[in-house]
Formats: structure tokens, C-alpha cells, sequence
């Protein structure tokens, strides 16, 4: 059976490509990226933390748990001690999405705009989390937000005007960004395992589920 990469961007890089880490029901601990990015990775049977913090109390505080090994990571008492112990913050759990680039650009119809306006809502809050933000807008009711994400991955978000949703612009918008990235690239998206809509969007789309996901920002 393989072993784990050492580092975050290479356990991605695999699993992007179909190779996980081993379903042995073992926790890695592997250092943050960077300042900005902490947080826990679980993928079927194997967890990943990523942390700068002593892996001897990562794996210790999970052994004091009392539920199912298997959830542990993911389990709310560890996720706040790790915001405890860390000072950092987290908003949600998220399904962890990966697609893989296409050829040519994005359907004409959607009439994609790019938005330059670095005070626009979605510019900022993207700049929070992401490096190189792009941001378009399209005719049809709809926004875009294309950006390197952790470990330098492109990732992508949508936003879908209410008074123009179950018309399919969720999918061709996710579609899109997989035309918006360099060629022999991929592209992921984090979806709110409770945003149903935005799920099932994505997957129609060709994104494929590959984890669970839990950031932890510096406050």
C-alpha cells in the first residue's frame, strides 16, 4: 500500500488525480502551507490535519475522545480545540470537490463580464482566503469567483440570483470555471455539506467528491 505524501500540496495533488491516502483509519499530521491556512482534511478511513501545532498533541487530544475513531477529526470537541488551542476561527464543514480543466472558454450565452472592482463584496471576501481573485459576473444572474486557495490550488465559488435559480445557471457557472483555469490543471470547489442546491450543482457539473474539509483562519 502507498504511503502518504509529506507535504499538504502533494497528499492534494494525488487526490485530485484518484490516488488517496490509505483507508487504514490513521490520522497524518503534516505542517500548514502557510500562516493563513490550518485546518483538517478527512478523506474515507484517513484523516489529514494540517497544523503547525505538536502532532504528539494533535494525536493525543483525538485518543481522548469518546466516539467513532474514524470520525474523530471531524468531531465538533476536537475542531474546538483545535480553535481553542490555535486562536483561529472556522465557519463550516465543507464537501471537498475536484474537476479537471477543460478546452476552449465558457459557453457565450452566459455572458461572463470580469469584474475590476477590488471594493465589490465578492472581490473582498475572496482576497480574505484566496491570492490572484478574479471575479466575473454574468448577464444572467449570476457572479464567478475563480482564485488560488490552499496550497496554491485554484478554487472556485458561484452565487446564483434567488429570482433566477432552477434554470441550470448554478451548473453552467461551475462549468465555466473549469474552462477559466490553465489547461492540464484542476479546479476545486468547497460546498456547505448542507447547500444541497449548490451540491448537486457542482457534481452535475463534473466535480468530483473526494473529502470533507474544515479551515481554520487566523483570526
Amino acid at each position: 500500500m502507498a504511503s502518504t505524501p509529506s507535504t499538504l500540496g502533494a497528499i492534494l495533488d494525488a487526490a485530485a488525480q484518484g490516488h488517496f491516502p490509505p483507508p487504514d483509519g490513521t490520522t497524518t499530521v503534516v505542517p500548514q502551507p502557510r500562516h493563513r491556512d490550518a485546518g483538517v482534511i478527512a478523506f474515507t478511513a484517513h484523516s489529514v490535519v494540517f497544523t503547525d501545532e505538536d502532532p504528539r498533541w494533535v494525536h493525543a487530544t483525538l485518543a481522548a475522545l469518546d466516539c467513532d475513531p474514524l470520525a474523530a477529526t471531524m468531531n465538533p470537541r476536537f475542531l474546538a480545540a483545535f480553535m481553542e488551542r490555535t486562536g483561529r476561527a472556522t465557519d463550516t464543514t465543507d464537501l471537498m470537490t475536484v474537476a479537471d480543466a477543460l478546452p476552449g472558454g465558457p459557453d457565450p450565452e452566459l455572458g461572463l463580464r470580469e469584474i475590476d472592482d477590488p471594493d465589490h463584496p465578492r472581490v473582498a471576501r475572496a482576497r480574505k482566503r484566496r491570492d490572484e481573485v478574479r471575479v466575473w459576473a454574468s448577464d444572467a444572474g449570476g457572479v464567478l469567483v475563480l482564485g488560488r486557495g490552499l496550497t496554491g490550488r485554484w478554487e472556485t465559488a458561484i452565487e446564483v440570483r434567488e429570482d433566477v435559480r432552477h434554470r441550470g445557471l448554478g451548473r453552467a457557472l461551475a462549468l465555466a470555471a473549469r474552462h477559466l483555469v490553465p489547461a492540464g490543471s484542476h479546479v476545486w470547489s468547497q460546498q456547505s455539506t448542507g447547500n444541497a442546491r449548490s451540491v448537486r450543482a457542482f457534481q452535475a457539473a463534473g466535480y468530483r467528491p473526494v473529502g470533507a474539509e474544515a479551515l481554520f483562519f487566523a483570526r
